[in-house]
């Protein structure tokens, strides 16, 4: 499941056809480097705050990315993915744990996704 806040950044995007776009995967490093900036989309995705048409999207894109194994995303999506999953695991467990909450509340995603946290070396 801790492939879901990482989604959180191959969706500031929109979906378009059979892929997400990669209209923001310039912009992962920019948004991980400003506290402001990813506060914002945290609050956007637990519904503290307002969101951006971006954070909007995201938010309905994470449920499908989670379902279907990011099945709408490339090569540059699962990057980001593994930067986000990475920088938030390590230096925002707390927001991690948030949108762990919200997003996977049962831990199923959790479970599904655990080789790929294995692989990362990010399991618990």
């Amino acid at each position: 499941m801790k492939l879901m806040f990482a989604l959180f950044f191959l969706g500031i995007a929109n979906v378009f056809g059979e892929e997400y776009t990669n209209q923001f995967n310039s912009e992962v490093d920019v948004v991980l480097k400003s506290e402001r900036l990813l506060k914002n989309y945290l609050d956007c995705l637990l519904d503290r705050g307002k969101c951006t048409p971006a954070g909007q999207e995201l938010k309905k894109d994470i449920p499908d990315a989670l379902l279907n194994e990011c099945a709408k995303c490339n090569d540059e999506h699962k990057e980001g993915i593994r930067k986000v999953i990475h920088y938030l695991i390590k230096q925002k467990p707390d927001w991690w744990q948030q949108l762990q909450n919200k997003y996977d509340p049962d831990g199923e995603h959790e479970k599904k996704y655990k080789h790929y946290l294995e692989k990362e070396g990010l399991t618990r």
